[in-house]
């Protein structure tokens, strides 16, 4: 099964021309997953040439405007094809208010369902075939959260040298055993499925963490992330700046990705007054501590793979 993260946009406060705001849409298989949605969201998503319109949640970290201003044109253009599902929206106390402003002085035409879920405490707020994402608190100037999407622990792996052994004939029985469910052997006896099954298997995590004060209770959210974007919006010259304005310098982001032991860190949100080759600084900052850091990009693609 495919899970893929597409960076919208990595910066922050302010779009610049090579550079939107900071977005990230997650795919897994046909479920298109869409974590805030700043000013220039539309742009990414159309060079990407994903297929944006059947997204079916949103989640939103805060109700800052380089968040939440390009929803209502995706929530317009979402209303261009037919559709039955309901869009799920899902973020802090307000983001009711802005949708429901948004769409009223917008006169939108929506023809499809809009679903506001506001979060007041650490909850899973959404699940699916394996899967759930789960929101927890970060501390920003307004309320914010982060974001896990987090896979179930797979069956192990079907060992049919044991079934054979067992006197289990190849067919149907085989598929049951690795449903899960037990069968009766050619000679009678009651063949269980771990009789013929490896240890259970990890699924996948994939974390979102941005505009927040360090919070050494982050790691503990996004441990064991297989991809973890931070935030990274300040080198460690301006320390003071991030806590006076509540963000995270890079080594602080790279402190996190450490504790939490992330497979790979993504830094986005990064501060307009860093030109893209400045970026450098704060990647450099980053991979001293923690050296499996990347710096994301607009319309970089990542792919997460199983461990096995």
């Amino acid at each position: 099964m495919n899970l893929e993260a597409f960076v919208l946009g990595c910066g922050g406060m302010m779009p610049l021309p090579y550079r939107h705001l900071t977005s990230i849409l997650l795919r897994r298989e046909g479920d298109l997953f869409l974590f805030d949605g700043g000013e220039g969201t539309q742009v990414s998503l159309r060079r990407l040439n994903l297929k944006w319109k059947k997204i079916n949640a949103i989640f939103i970290s805060h109700t800052h405007a380089d968040h939440v201003t390009g929803i209502p044109g995706i929530l317009m253009l979402s209303a261009q094809v037919d559709r039955d599902e309901p869009l799920y929206i899902y973020g802090p106390p307000k983001i009711a208010e802005y949708i429901e402003s948004s769409r009223r002085v917008l006169d939108m035409y929506i023809n499809y369902p809009i679903v506001v879920k506001e979060i007041t405490t650490p909850c899973i707020v959404h699940e699916g075939d394996g899967f759930y994402i789960r929101a927890f608190p970060l501390q920003h100037t307004k309320t914010c959260v982060g974001y896990t999407l987090e896979e179930l622990s797979r069956p192990g792996e079907f060992m049919p040298e044991k079934a054979k052994a067992l006197n289990v004939p190849i067919g149907p029985l085989w598929s049951k055993l690795q449903a899960g469910e037990s069968v009766l052997s050619l000679d009678g006896k009651t063949i269980l499925p771990e009789q013929v099954m490896g240890a259970r298997r990890s699924g996948r995590k994939v974390s979102y963490v941005t505009d927040t004060l360090y919070l050494p209770s982050i790691a503990k959210e996004v441990q064991g992330s297989d991809l973890l974007f931070c935030e990274g919006m300040f080198d460690s010259t301006l320390e003071e700046t991030a806590i006076e304005k509540k963000h995270m310098t890079a080594a602080q982001a790279a402190t996190i990705a450490r504790d939490a032991n992330v497979k790979k860190m993504a830094m986005i949100h990064y501060s307009p007054r860093y030109t893209d080759k400045e970026l450098k600084t704060l990647l450099d900052e980053a991979q001293k501590i923690f050296p499996k850091t990347v710096l994301s990009k607009d319309r970089m693609i990542f792919e997460i793979s199983y461990e096995d």
